[in-house]
């Protein structure tokens, strides 16, 4: 078990697969990219599959996200599927991704065992995503969207943050598309995750700003706590039902309190929170040739030691010293 201080437990595992991606997207990463991860700090495929071995069947993880960067372009993605569908018990496993490799990935990770996906989409605009994201890449996300539900990983979630100038006037746009189209929108506050350290709380759009919007055009009912249990986004009941709109308010109704997570990075580091500054190292142990009870020791210590809330309220909160990309979201 993943037990902290708080009585917190954790049971959802995510795992990042790479750090590079293929979309610049502004709230993320710098346009030039940034220094990638060298492929000898990578943990491989096999250790990968023998980390999240260890975390269900010692540490009682039950869910495993994976993420990236851009998972996508992990090229044992299907692989490492199909290994970790063949552990005992099975978790539940799920992507989130920027959608733009689904069409072709799609089919074959639902065959691998993959249950479902999570596509950030920010806008339907292709002027927009081409200057939030500065590819123009647009047509393929909504082609990977409908790939994954005609593969049958659902529900289909999709994330979308909205941006002061850009895109913040989308909120009853997107919700309306994504019923039409049986996705689960999810709304997320933006975070300060970006590498080049822009973000600032004035002017962000919050989740008092989102359901201000959405509720000019629909009939929101609040699904109410029993239903989310430690899940991150707060969830509304759309028009009566059945669809559902979600917001995850990370900066101003942060849900520390109820976090089962526990995060894995490219390189193999464990983080107890997104925004953690502190790591503590997997992957020495892994190629130390520890036995998997030595690697389970370690993770429960660094749960152990994790914090109370992410600080995100404190006038003198410091981001982490690694983007989004590299910690996986």
């Amino acid at each position: 078990m993943l037990i902290d201080t708080f009585g917190r437990v954790a049971t959802d595992l995510r795992v990042s697969l790479t750090d590079r991606c293929n979309l610049r997207c502004t709230y993320c990463m710098p346009e030039e990219g940034l220094q990638w991860l060298a492929k000898p700090d990578l943990l491989t495929d096999d250790e990968i599959v023998r980390l999240i071995g260890i975390a269900v069947t010692s540490l009682g993880i039950e869910e495993v996200r994976f993420t990236g960067g851009e998972p996508l372009l992990r090229p044992g993605l299907v692989s490492i599927v199909e290994r970790v569908a063949a552990l005992a018990p099975r978790p539940q496993m799920s992507l989130t991704t920027n959608g733009i490799g689904l069409r072709r990935t799609a089919a074959a990770l639902k065959a691998a065992g993959l249950d479902r996906v999570n596509v950030s989409l920010d806008t339907l605009r292709p002027d927009v995503f081409k200057t939030l994201t500065r590819r123009d890449r647009h047509k393929d996300v909504l082609e990977g969207l409908q790939a994954a539900r005609d593969a049958g990983l659902t529900p289909v979630k999709v994330n979308a943050v909205l941006m002061p100038a850009l895109n913040a006037d989308e909120a009853p746009d997107l919700l309306a598309w994504a019923v039409e189209h049986d996705y689960e929108l999810r709304f997320i506050e933006q975070m300060p995750l970006d590498a080049q350290h822009g973000w600032k709380r004035d002017g962000m759009v919050t989740a008092g700003d989102i359901l201000a919007a959405l509720r000019t055009r629909f009939d929101l009912t609040e699904e109410g706590s029993d239903e989310r249990g430690s899940a991150p986004a707060e969830r509304w009941i759309v028009d009566g039902g059945p669809h559902r709109v979600g917001v995850i308010a990370s900066v101003t109704r942060p849900f520390c309190s109820a976090c089962d997570r526990t995060r894995l990075t490219a390189d193999g580091q464990v983080r107890t929170c997104l925004f953690a500054r502190e790591e503590t190292d997997l992957r020495a142990a892994l190629r130390s040739d520890a036995p998997d009870e030595e690697i389970a020791r370690i993770w429960r210590l660094a749960m152990w030691g994790k914090k109370a809330g992410a600080g995100l309220d404190d006038p003198t909160f410091v981001q982490p010293d690694r983007p989004m990309s590299a910690i996986g979201g």
